[in-house]
């Protein structure tokens, strides 16, 4: 089963899912790069990387540097000038405020 299909088949997964493209869908253009693993979110390139979980959605927020925030529980260096930053959604709730204004920085970069 693929992520998309993974995604599709979680209750929790879904509403995280439908809430986090409901969002997006405020940003601006976008595009969904299914794969077997996770979704793309992609403007010129990937910003955003959502990865389905048997209790929620793991989103890679991709930065230019790292995000220093409790949310975050893992940043990794992928480049000079990229990081990926995980966290991990468990409820539609936590895709508040602080949580958009990064996928808004991560989408604008």
């Amino acid at each position: 089963m693929e992520a998309y299909e993974k995604i599709q088949a979680n209750p929790t997964s879904l509403l995280i899912y439908e809430t986090l493209l409901e969002y997006l869908n405020t940003l601006g253009e976008y595009s969904v790069e299914k794969k077997k693993s996770s979704l793309h979110i992609v403007k010129d390139r990937a910003f955003l990387g959502v990865h389905p979980r048997s209790n929620g959605l793991l989103l890679n927020i991709v930065t230019a540097e790292p995000i220093v925030n409790r949310m975050i529980r893992k940043t990794e260096q992928v480049s000079a000038n990229r990081y990926h930053n995980e966290l991990l959604i468990t409820d539609k709730d936590e895709i508040n405020g602080s949580l958009k204004k990064l996928i808004s920085k991560a989408y604008e970069l």
